[in-house]
């Protein structure tokens, strides 16, 4: 989160930066990877809003993010409109246009390219 953090800290004035929790990715009942185990991370896939929302402010707490969270529903509305899942990065431009989708994260995260739609978008924004 540290690349996301320092763009958010250098746009956050003119940019709405939010973190948008899905569906876990790695639940106890699922797929579980050894580094979560090692981490004491051990969640179940969450079957209410209110469990997933508790999941996410954990998540929000161990990543110590500044950027506010928001939670996708149990439908998974907004993870299957931006294809979210695992994790992705989008811009969303002020005339609610894609200006950028990143391609899937973790390995695919590239900060430097959403920093440069950033600045495409802002001087796009002031003409």
């Amino acid at each position: 989160m540290g690349e996301l953090e320092e763009l958010y800290d250098r746009h956050g004035d003119d940019v709405a930066f939010f973190v948008v929790y899905i569906r876990e990715a790695h639940p106890e009942d699922g797929w579980v990877l050894e580094d979560n185990r090692d981490d004491g991370i051990e969640l179940v896939d969450p079957t209410t809003l209110a469990e997933r929302a508790a999941a996410a402010q954990a998540c929000a707490l161990r990543l110590r993010t500044r950027i506010p969270m928001l939670l996708d529903d149990l439908d998974d509305a907004v993870a299957s409109a931006y294809g979210g899942w695992p994790d992705r990065l989008y811009l969303i431009g002020r005339d609610g246009r894609v200006a950028f989708g990143g391609e899937v994260g973790p390995f695919g995260f590239k900060p430097e390219e959403l920093a440069a739609a950033i600045d495409v978008e802002l001087r796009y924004s002031k003409r």
